[in-house]
């Protein structure tokens, strides 16, 4: 991706591994603050600030695909039971992963290279997320990362392999409300907040007069995303699904 005419990308450093954010947008910068002096009751009658490091930052907005779903998922939402994982080769994207949107999410370090200023973000969490599916375009997650100590220069040359695997799109999407499915909707966003406790909201798209109407309580609903691609054994390996219950 570019960033102001220069190409830039993330890597994100977990305790288990690194990886490369597909191609995306973010806004990630050092979160300055001000100290500011108050004028003194005699004198000019002046105030004066110093600049004041503040942590981090921002957001990364990225595309799913079949080889960073689980790890972004797991980011987002936030740890809450196992992770398996199966290490034969045929079956590596296989994960079952048990999430909810938890207000405390594993720490991660964040590489941004842009270019000629390769700069690491140490302990990041995300304090937010969002999730969009929507027909016609590819299923977006933005994370919205914060940190509490300054950006410092990444003094290594290493190189991460990039991201390149199929993405997960908005027109391969099935949704289900209570059991059933509806062919009406065409599109979810899904926000949660993690300041002062987790808030979580989720928009349904869909069209009106068309189809069944959505029940006035929704016990569970879900939405399974679905790769194009027969490349993937038993096809179950390139899919994820994203269940929500109890909603108010």
């Amino acid at each position: 991706m570019n960033v102001r005419g220069a190409d830039c990308s993330i890597v994100i450093k977990t305790a288990y591994r690194e990886f490369d954010v597909p191609y995306c947008e973010e806004t990630l910068r050092e979160a300055a603050s001000v100290l500011a002096l108050e004028a003194a009751i005699e004198g000019d009658g002046s105030c004066r600030a110093l600049r004041k490091a503040g942590g981090v930052t921002g957001c990364v907005v990225t595309p799913l695909t079949i080889g960073a779903v689980p790890h972004l998922l797991y980011l987002a939402f936030g740890f809450a039971g196992n992770l398996v994982f199966v290490s034969e080769t045929r079956n590596l994207y296989r994960y079952q992963l048990n999430l909810i949107a938890m207000e405390d999410t594993e720490a991660f370090d964040l590489v941004q290279d842009r270019g000629n200023e390769r700069r690491v973000f140490e302990a990041c969490r995300v304090n937010g997320f969002e999730l969009r599916v929507l027909r016609g375009e590819a299923v977006k997650l933005k994370l919205d990362v914060c940190g509490e100590r300054p950006p410092v220069v990444y003094p290594y040359a290493d190189i991460i392999d990039r991201e390149c695997g199929e993405r997960f799109s908005g027109d391969c999407v099935t949704y289900k409300v209570n059991g059933q499915e509806y062919k009406n909707i065409y599109g979810v966003t899904l926000v949660s907040k993690k300041d002062g406790g987790t808030k979580t909201e989720i928009w349904i798209k869909r069209v009106l007069n068309s189809g069944f109407d959505l029940p006035g309580v929704i016990d569970e609903f879900s939405f399974t995303a679905q790769l194009l691609s027969d490349a993937y054994e038993h096809r179950h390996f390139g899919t994820f699904r994203i269940t929500l219950k109890r909603l108010v």
